[in-house]
């Protein structure tokens, strides 16, 4: 991205968003953030993202809803951009199991606002956020991006997969590139309160019982989110061309491609934070993965670049941050 661009950032306020909009303005470029600062999870941390993001020049926010074409239309008619990063969705496996009319306005209407105005605006290259949920009930692992992703176990990855495949509409009748972003278990500082490190992280510290499901035989391919960070502003720069069904369109996997155990990411918090948990076993919860594992063979291959923050130094990182943040 050598060129100055204006590049439009859903979900500004999100973890992710937060931290790409800090290197693209960092790079020189001008960024447009938009969010909708939904109450999903403490508003105090999006808040905070948001006040260090204003301190910044050549970041202009926007508070709006996606699920508005008017709004849409009003964003890119004002502002031009001239890339795309999307990022805003409802996110959060279990939330969905509750309540699930919250994800259709984001992940659905706000998806297909966000697309169709890229479209218009004949953006080179709309990339966006799908998630390593669509893999679902899918045995085979490592997962890779070739592998059958037709049995969502929940309603979130089922939006995210819904997604890939409006994208991909988009590439067969207008010829709108477009490259999706599989994303495994993003964490660290700054990160977002309903993920299990970060919850059990708050109990640990607090003497409070953690409740560890399926008696802590899952996996999750935790990728720290500098790692996650440099591979989408590489992958912005790899306009998709066309695949065997001459469609411009690609998803892939953004993961470190080394599944953690959840007792093992206990132990690491522990160490961390000096205090070991108290801890509940319980049965596996409805609409959860046992294991995520990314082959990530396709990301180094085509932006040269693989995820390498261990555990131990990703889990130390986002420590010192909560304790500072939280004091």
């Amino acid at each position: 991205m050598t060129k100055q661009h204006t590049v439009l950032v859903t979900g500004a306020a999100g973890f992710i968003g937060f931290f790409l909009i800090q290197r693209l303005l960092s790079m020189g470029h001008k960024v447009v953030g938009v969010d909708n600062m939904n109450t999903y999870y403490d508003a105090e941390l999006k808040n905070a993202r948001l006040a260090k993001l204003d301190q910044l020049s050549d970041f202009t926010f926007i508070k709006a809803d996606l699920d508005s074409r008017q709004a849409v239309e009003a964003i890119f008619g004002d502002h031009n951009p001239t890339q795309v990063v999307h990022l805003a969705a409802q996110a959060g496996v279990r939330f969905s199991l509750t309540d699930p009319h919250e994800y259709i306005p984001s992940n659905l209407s706000g998806f297909f606002n966000v697309l169709h105005a890229a479209k218009e605006a004949k953006i080179a290259h709309f990339v966006y956020a799908s998630s390593s949920s669509v893999y679902g009930a899918n045995s085979k692992v490592p997962f890779a991006v070739g592998d059958p992703v037709d049995h969502p176990v929940n309603l979130y990855a089922a939006t995210k997969r819904a997604n890939e495949l409006m994208a991909y509409s988009y590439g067969h009748v207008y010829g709108l590139p477009s490259t999706g972003l599989r994303f495994f278990t993003v964490y660290g500082p700054w990160g977002r309160p309903d993920m299990a490190y970060y919850h059990f992280s708050k109990s640990i510290l607090a003497g409070e019982t953690i409740r560890v499901f399926n008696h802590g035989n899952m996996k999750r391919d935790f990728t720290y989110i500098d790692d996650i960070i440099e591979s989408v502003i590489r992958i912005m720069d790899i306009i998709p061309q066309k695949d065997e069904t001459g469609v411009p369109w690609k998803v892939f996997n953004i993961g470190r491609n080394k599944p953690e155990n959840l007792m093992r990411i206990i132990e690491v918090l522990e160490d961390a934070l000096g205090k070991k948990a108290k801890m509940e076993m319980l049965p596996m919860q409805p609409g959860e993965m046992v294991d995520t594992y990314a082959d990530s063979t396709p990301l180094i291959k085509e932006t040269g670049f693989e995820p390498k923050v261990n555990i131990e130094e990703g889990i130390a990182k986002f420590v010192d941050w909560y304790k500072e943040f939280h004091s």
